[in-house]
Formats: structure tokens, C-alpha cells, sequence
């Protein structure tokens, strides 16, 4: 949203540290911030989207310093977790400097984070798994490889965000070190950890809270009869036990959803919201729309293009009547500036267990595996060549990225594989690239598939094109 471009100085970043000091200071100060960034993103609007998108950014941005408030307030995230979360996620990801010396070195916009799935092990084996994982999975990339990754993306690209999932993240280890080791080797990177949060105890609580550059992710379906009967018995307790950890540390946690054809109503609902982000004290959450790739993948899993539409409705009521940061990875595509894989500007790419390397957690293809390009000498920039890649970000530039905003297209149908499949599956055929897995290798063979994948893709964009079109292709309002 190019707050670093208007703010560069300084000037912002002193203004929210200010905001921040004490509650006093921050009931002041909350509404001239809300107004500075209504200036920097909707006013300004340096990138020239439609309005409305502009102003979808601002809702959830200002919903994100809310969520803050209230758990600094509450005492949920301690001072120390809140100055390292300044000093991390602020100075380094959104006010980055080194991410503008590094677009103007490379002559384009790089990567905002990587999405590294360092081992493919779990202790729990989920129902409907995109990544397939049990406790027998023994894949992993090895501490060097990925401690290169991450230290090239920052020496690269100014990147500073790193997001991890599995598997199950808090069971990585190589060598006797573990993730907490590499929070700990890159203190100005931060991370954001998807996990399902039964090996959080108190002290791998108090060990997050001292590295101060970690924020766990925990997994949720629902309630506990929903969350157990996707993730076994006695999980959902065995989760609230490790928000409580949290909770006492200090630690800032959200949640990860995912909302399938049978809780979409539920994970969208007051209850819900309620329960994980009052109650519980989650600062934000993820919604992620069951997507049909991986272990027992079904279409009819899949949320209907109609409990879509409500989702959306749910979700951005959420976000601007109770200021609540809760993100869909696909309803929130406004948010985003539309899809964000394959290395966009801004956006990110997948490496896995594996090392390959795929455009998206949801895209299992690849188009080669980290290890042959770091012995063939070859750095991450290489893979932002490759054409697999490139045919993306050309579909995304062609589509509304790149466009001016009277010719953006449909932002509310964002994703290359679960609204335009018929585009992703042109891109793996012509550019020959590779399935992860057994059920990759079976999803793109399958008719059957393809045709269910595309006819879906295009009732939504059918059925959410007339908001795109009066709320979002409107030139003078926007939709509060």
C-alpha cells in the first residue's frame, strides 16, 4: 500500500510508537493516525487502483491497529512484544527502506516474504491435508539451505517477512537446532508461524516472548466440536492451554481457518469473533477457503460460490463495524491488489520440504527445486525468471495489476487456481511444470476436475461481478 513511499522519513513510524506509549496517548492519538493513513492510501493512492480497493486496505489496515489496541490494552501483548514488533514488522517490513534501494537496483518490484514449509512432519494427520503430512513424513529442508533462504531474501530483495507452516513448524529440526534457533539467527526478520499449536508450552511461550519476532498462527475449524473433528479429540482444549501460554507471555497470536462448504457460516459469525478475538485475545486471523488439492481433496469440501459472496459480506463487516483484523485469502483480494503468488511486487512464492518450488501453498506445481538452483549457482532471483512464473505475473498484470483502475478487472475473484484454473492449467501444460505429489499428478489428469475447478470459478466471478462493478468500478464513492 506504499506507506513506506509516503513515510520513508520517519515520520509515521514516530507517529505510531507515539500512539502506542500508554492508553491515554493512544485513545488520543488512534484517530490523527486513522487520518494520516486515510491520506497515504485512499487520498494519495500512489499505485492508481480503483478507489474502493484503496479504501478496502485502509479498512483493514486501521482494523489491524485496533486489534493492537485491544490486546495491548487487555494485556495480551506485552510492551516488550509490542516495541519488537515495531522494531521487526514495522521498521523492517512495511517501512523498509531496503526494499526501495532493492527495486531500484533490480529495475522491478521484488517479493514482500517467502512461504517456507520447512518439513513435511506433523503429530496430527487432518482430514482433507493440503500438504499431506503425518508423523512419519521424515522430508526437510536441511538448517543450511534454509537459513540461505532466508538470508538472501533480505540481502536480495529487502525482505524481512518470512512466513512458515508445515507440517507441523514446531517439529523441524536439523542438527539439534530448530526454528526457535532460526528466529533467533535472524533477529530482523519476523516471522509468522501457521501451526496447530499443541506444542506451544509454557515454555516454548516464554522462549517466543524473549525472541520477540515470532507470532504463531494457531489452527481452529470452529468451535470444539468442529475443530476435533477435523484435527482429533481433545485438540481444541489442548489449544486454548496454548493460547492461555501465550496469553501470560505476552506473545501476539491470531488464528488460521479454514472454512469448508460445512462451517462457513460459523467461522464468520459474531460467536465465533467473540469467542477467538475478545475472549481468547487473538490479534488477527486468516481465513483459508478449503482449497481441493491434497490428501482426500473433494469439490464438494469447497464453501459454494453463494456462501462465498456471504463470507464476504461477513468478513468486511467484521473488519469496518468492529474493527476486528480477520483476512480471507481470497474474499480479502482487494486488500492484496489481487493474486500474490509466483514473486509479484510485493506478493510471494513456496518452497517446500522438498525444496521445490511452487508459486503458491495452493499451487502444487513447481517449476525446480531450491537445491539445484543454489548448486548450479544460481540465487532466488533465478527463480523469478523462470517462465512458469512469468506466465503468472503476466496473467496478473493483464488482469488488474498492472492496469489503470477503470480497467482492473474482478479483484473479488483474484486467485489463478481456484477462479481461473483454466489459466493455471495452460501455464503448467505450456511451460511443463512438475506436480509435488501423487495427487497433484491426479488433480491435473483428471477431466472431471478441470471441469468442476472452472465451472466454479466462473459462477463466482458471475455472481460477485455486479458489487465489482457498483462498488468497486464506481469513481467517486466508496463503501463504507
Amino acid at each position: 500500500m506504499n506507506l513506506e513511499r509516503v513515510y520513508q522519513k520517519g515520520a509515521f513510524k514516530s507517529l505510531l510508537r507515539t500512539a502506542f506509549s500508554n492508553g491515554m496517548v493512544r485513545r488520543a492519538a488512534l484517530p490523527f493516525v486513522e487520518k494520516k493513513m486515510w491520506q497515504a492510501i485512499v487520498e494519495n493512492n500512489t499505485d492508481s487502483f480503483p478507489l474502493q480497493v484503496q479504501r478496502d486496505k485502509y479498512d483493514i489496515t486501521v482494523a489491524l491497529l485496533h486489534s493492537l489496541n485491544r490486546g495491548v490494552s487487555k494485556g495480551f501483548i506485552s510492551k516488550k512484544a509490542l516495541r519488537r514488533l515495531f522494531d521487526t514488522l514495522l521498521d523492517n517490513v512495511f517501512l523498509a527502506k531496503q526494499r526501495l534501494d532493492a527495486e531500484e537496483r533490480l529495475g522491478f518490484g521484488p517479493p514482500l516474504f517467502i512461504l517456507i514449509s520447512p518439513g513435511k512432519r506433523c503429530n496430527l494427520r487432518c482430514t482433507g491435508c493440503y500438504a499431506c503430512s503425518d508423523s512419519r513424513s521424515a522430508a526437510k529442508l536441511d538448517w543450511d539451505t534454509f537459513d540461505r533462504i532466508i538470508t538472501e531474501k533480505e540481502r536480495l530483495w529487502g525482505s524481512y517477512f518470512t512466513v512458515i507452516s508445515g507440517g507441523e513448524p514446531f517439529m523441524w529440526e536439523d542438527n539439534g537446532l530448530d526454528l526457535l534457533d532460526m528466529a533467533l539467527r535472524h533477529p530482523s526478520q519476523f516471522f509468522l508461524v501457521y501451526t496447530n499449536g499443541t506444542l506451544i508450552t509454557k515454555s516454548v511461550a516464554e522462549e517466543l516472548a524473549k525472541l520477540g519476532n515470532v507470532t504463531p498462527a494457531i489452527s481452529v475449524e470452529g468451535f470444539e466440536e468442529q475443530t476435533d473433528n477435523r484435527r482429533g479429540k481433545g485438540i481444541h482444549k489442548r489449544i486454548l492451554q496454548t493460547m492461555e501460554n501465550l496469553r501470560r507471555a505476552g506473545v501476539p497470536f491470531g488464528i488460521s481457518v479454514t472454512a469448508t462448504r460445512d462451517n462457513a457460516e460459523m467461522v464468520t459469525g459474531d460467536e465465533f469473533a467473540d469467542f477467538y478475538f475478545n475472549e481468547q485475545g487473538a490479534t488477527y486471523g486468516w481465513i483459508f477457503q478449503y482449497m481441493p488439492i491434497g490428501r482426500e481433496h473433494s469439490l464438494e469440501l469447497m464453501v459454494t460460490p453463494q456462501q462465498r459472496l456471504e463470507m464476504y459480506n461477513r468478513t468486511w463487516r467484521m473488519v469496518r463495524e468492529r474493527k476486528i483484523f480477520i483476512a480471507d485469502f481470497w474474499n480479502s483480494g482487494t486488500a492484496s491488489s489481487g493474486c500474490i503468488s509466483a514473486g509479484r511486487p510485493g506478493g510471494y512464492l513456496h518452497i517446500t520440504w522438498d525444496g521445490d518450488i511452487t508459486p503458491c501453498a495452493f499451487v502444487p506445481y513447481s517449476i525446480g527445486n531450491i537445491y539445484d538452483v543454489f548448486q548450479t549457482g544460481g540465487s532466488l532471483n533465478t527463480i523469478l525468471q523462470s517462465e512458469f512464473f512469468q506466465r503468472i505475473r503476466r496473467w496478473q498484470d493483464d488482469y488488474g495489476y498492472a492496469q489503470s483502475a477503470e480497467n482492473t478487472d474482478n479483484w473479488l475473484c483474484p486467485c489463478v487456481i481456484r477462479d481461473h484454473f483454466d489459466v493455471l492449467l495452460n501455464a503448467v501444460r505450456d511451460t511443463k511444470a512438475k506436480p509435488i505429489d501423487e495427487e497433484a499428478v491426479d488433480t491435473i489428469a483428471d477431466p472431471k476436475y478441470h471441469g468442476g475447478m472452472v465451472a466454479y470459478g466462473s459462477n463466482y466471478y458471475h455472481l460477485s461481478n455486479k458489487i465489482w462493478a457498483e462498488c468497486y468500478m464506481a469513481k467517486e464513492t466508496v463503501q463504507s
